[in-house]
């Protein structure tokens, strides 16, 4: 036997167990789901089981505490009744044995007092202003101590002196008499004491005896619902802890005072009344003992705080006011049987799932023997052997399925003939089209109807500078303005089933570089005949732009020259004779010396200026030197100031002090200079305001800029500035900028155009300084 039989034959028994384990695995799954059901419905109903009796305990330790706290809170009150009962009479004894004069009592009397009456001290108030101030005390510490901070303290001592009635609602209320609940001394913050205050007009004065209030506290902690909670904790396991909370309370910032530099958290406005709370969830807990209270009812809620997972029960009570109790206990140490007895169920239900699935197996095994036949034939096609015959001649499913295996067989070994053909062109024609797209140096891209880029060759990456990464998927958004209208016509005539050939145009490179491209656009269509998309070949024709410029330009530039040749030969001849006859002059005296010279600068400029016609047949040697540029325009602004004058323009100078010299030919710049300011005031026909502005540009480089006021230079214009012949002046001849441009070039600066129609125009000059 063949290795490709082996593969075929290992394949069939890997066939054979899969279809057997299919089959074990679905029984097997079945068996699962159902003692999965069982499991679960057991777990639901043995928890809600439990839920039921940790609700029943809940509540019978909320009735506990409920009657224990309203038995310990009437004790409490009935205490503080009989003490406060206890403090008016001693008030009362105290003003029938003080002067009613505050002024005639001393703090020795108040100490006897004290001890007679069988009270820890007595202190007397006295209300001045707004305040109510201790004026006199057997307690040294009292004397001088404000109520003014006192908050509901306070407003309960000046009801007494206003009326003898007290009308707040906490503490106790007699006749020209009230009592505060017991709580910490602001003088002394370790202890705890019971207060009574009593005014009935007779004195200037109002007399306070306190006690401690150590009794209350020792019967909370021996008696009261505290010494309750510690023993029902003691009792149930799995009871982390009891917490009594008043919702008054809870939930809002604590109300601490600084009692003698002590921070105090006074008895009367605590949170947590009873109880301890350790785990705290406090954000939490408000919620739902808000929720308690709304409801009426018990809310329970599951939440893991320290590491330990527990279920916290909020009960609300009404004794003397509303409280909410939290129990809280060990959710792990509730479930903890339950998980035990699901723990066991699940592994007898998987011991019965690995026996199922064992049992389904190998039935599976005897019921799959039928089709052994069936798979050979199977083989022998994966071999490539599709002439083998299946034997079976059963009416049965298994007789129709090996009639169909022998049909597919005979089928397949066409099918595969002509996919083999299929392919072998396919590949030829991809190579061909993959080697053509890939190596052609004209740039090729594929976009969809909607404009978004599907395809890229390499060229294209190169042109336009965007890789194909960055490309598809995205629009290729690199059309000028200009030639965005003439880009829609172009798609729509390829839309209508039309092609485009060979088409110049500009388009922008990843860099924002306009290029010149020639293009060509056809459409793709689909099998229907239907365009799905637009291929676009360009080809980059920015060299060959550039050349035909350089050779019109050359052109031009041959016929400048012989132009210019000719000109200087023809003008120089007289002028050497002016020159000649001004010496002659000079020499005889006949005209001042100062005239003279200035005629022979002016002729040698004239000379100059005439010479540099020479330029476009031959050019000259140039001797540079240190120039004073703001000198130059000094001179330049003098010499025009009349024909200034008479156009009605005025000269504006602007210059930045302490300027650099800068290297070149003196005379050669003050051709560009003057040259640009008449086209400036000639621009200005309605006259206006010519500025020169010399500034440094930088620590390398002067700036001038003449700015004019006249009738601006069109956009179109201004791309064409410097070209022979190119002017639009009635009387110029379109040369003057041109040997500007290019005696600027010669001293390495540059010339710049600014300008928009009718706001005038801008030339800035920069020039390198001199180092």
């Amino acid at each position: 036997m063949s290795n490709c039989s082996k593969c075929i034959l290992d394949s069939w028994g890997e066939f054979r167990l899969s279809i057997k384990a299919k089959l074990s695995f679905s029984i097997s799954i079945i068996v699962a789901v159902i003692l999965a059901l069982s499991i679960i419905i057991y777990y639901f109903s043995t928890k809600a089981e439990i839920q039921k009796g940790v609700e029943e305990q809940v509540a019978f330790i909320a009735g506990q505490i409920g009657s224990t706290l309203e038995t310990s809170e009437s004790a409490v009150q009935f205490m503080e009744k009989t003490i406060g009962d206890k403090l008016r009479a001693a008030a009362m004894s105290a003003k029938l044995l003080l002067d009613p004069d505050i002024n005639n009592i001393k703090n020795e009397q108040l100490v006897e007092l004290s001890k007679r009456l069988g009270v820890d001290h007595i202190t007397l108030w006295q209300r001045e202003g707004d305040d109510i101030i201790a004026r006199r005390s057997s307690e040294p510490s009292e004397i001088d101590f404000s109520s003014k901070t006192w908050d509901y303290w306070h407003t309960a001592f000046h009801q007494l002196f206003d009326n003898g009635e007290v009308t707040i609602a906490e503490g106790q209320k007699l006749e020209n008499f009230w009592s505060g609940p017991f709580n910490f001394a602001a003088t002394d913050p370790s202890q705890v004491r019971k207060w009574g205050y009593y005014y009935d007009g007779t004195t200037n004065y109002m007399i306070n005896p306190f006690v401690s209030a150590k009794p209350l506290q020792d019967f909370n902690i021996t008696t009261g619902t505290d010494s309750l909670i510690k023993k029902i904790m003691a009792d149930q396991k799995g009871l982390l802890e009891i917490t009594g909370f008043d919702p008054q309370f809870f939930g809002k910032s604590p109300i601490i005072k600084m009692k003698q530099g002590m921070p105090v958290y006074n008895l009367d406005v605590r949170d947590i009344p009873f109880g301890t709370y350790t785990f705290k969830d406090s954000e939490n807990d408000a919620f739902y003992i808000q929720q308690a209270i709304a409801s009426g009812e018990p809310v329970s809620a599951k939440s893991s705080v320290k590491g330990k997972n527990l279920l916290k029960t909020f009960i609300p009570i009404i004794i003397d006011k509303t409280y909410v109790i939290g129990i809280t206990f060990d959710n792990d140490t509730i479930e903890e049987p339950l998980n035990r007895h699901l723990l066991l169920q699940t592994l007898i239900s998987l011991g019965l799932t690995l026996a199922t699935m064992a049992v389904s197996y190998f039935i599976a095994d005897f019921m799959l023997r039928g089709l052994n036949q069936i798979f050979r034939k199977v083989n022998a096609i994966a071999e490539g052997n599709f002439g083998e015959i299946i034997t079976i001649r059963s009416k049965d499913e298994l007789g129709l399925l090996a009639s169909r295996v022998d049909t597919m067989g005979n089928n397949l070994h066409d099918y595969t003939s002509q996919l083999k053909d299929a392919a072998e062109e396919l590949r030829s024609t991809k190579q061909y089209l993959e080697s053509f797209v890939n190596h052609t140096s004209d740039a090729i891209h594929v976009a969809d109807l909607a404009g978004r880029i599907t395809q890229v060759n390499k060229a294209f990456e190169k042109m336009y500078g965007w890789t194909s990464r960055e490309i598809l998927g995205q629009p290729l958004d690199n059309v000028p303005d200009e030639y965005e209208r003439s880009h829609n016509e172009l798609e729509a005539t390829v839309l209508r089933g039309g092609s485009v050939t060979d088409i110049e145009t500009v388009r922008y490179t990843k860099s924002g570089t306009p290029m010149d491209i020639s293009i060509t656009i056809s459409p793709i269509r689909d099998e229907l005949g239907s365009i799905i998309a637009i291929a676009s070949i360009s080809r980059n024709i920015t060299s060959r732009k550039q050349t035909e410029e350089m050779i019109r330009r050359s052109e031009k530039l041959s016929v400048v020259g012989q132009i210019a040749a000719g000109v200087a030969h023809e003008v120089r001849n007289p002028l050497t004779t002016l020159r000649g006859f001004v010496q002659l002059q000079k020499q005889s005296g006949s005209l001042s010396r100062t005239h003279l010279d200035i005629m022979l600068n002016e002729l040698d400029q004239i000379n100059m200026i005439v010479s540099e016609f020479l330029v476009f047949a031959k050019p000259q040697a140039s001797r540079y030197q240190p120039v004073n540029v703001q000198s130059i325009v000094n001179d330049i602004m003098m010499l025009l100031e009349s024909e200034a004058k008479m156009n009605n323009v005025q000269l504006i100078l602007s210059s930045e002090s302490d300027l650099p010299t800068v290297i070149g030919e003196a005379n050669q710049l003050k051709q560009v200079f003057v040259n640009v300011m008449k086209n400036g005031m000639e621009a200005m026909a309605a006259g206006g305001e010519l500025t020169v502005e010399l500034a440094r540009a930088g620590a390398e480089a002067i700036m001038l800029r003449f700015i004019d006021q006249g009738c601006g230079i069109a956009a179109e214009d201004l791309q064409r500035l410097g070209e022979p012949f190119f002017t639009r002046k009635d009387s110029g001849n379109g040369l003057g900028l041109m040997v500007s441009q290019q005696i600027i070039a010669g001293h390495k600066g540059n010339i710049v155009f600014r300008s928009e129609l009718g706001k005038g125009t801008c030339v800035e000059i920069s020039l390198p300084a001199d180092s």
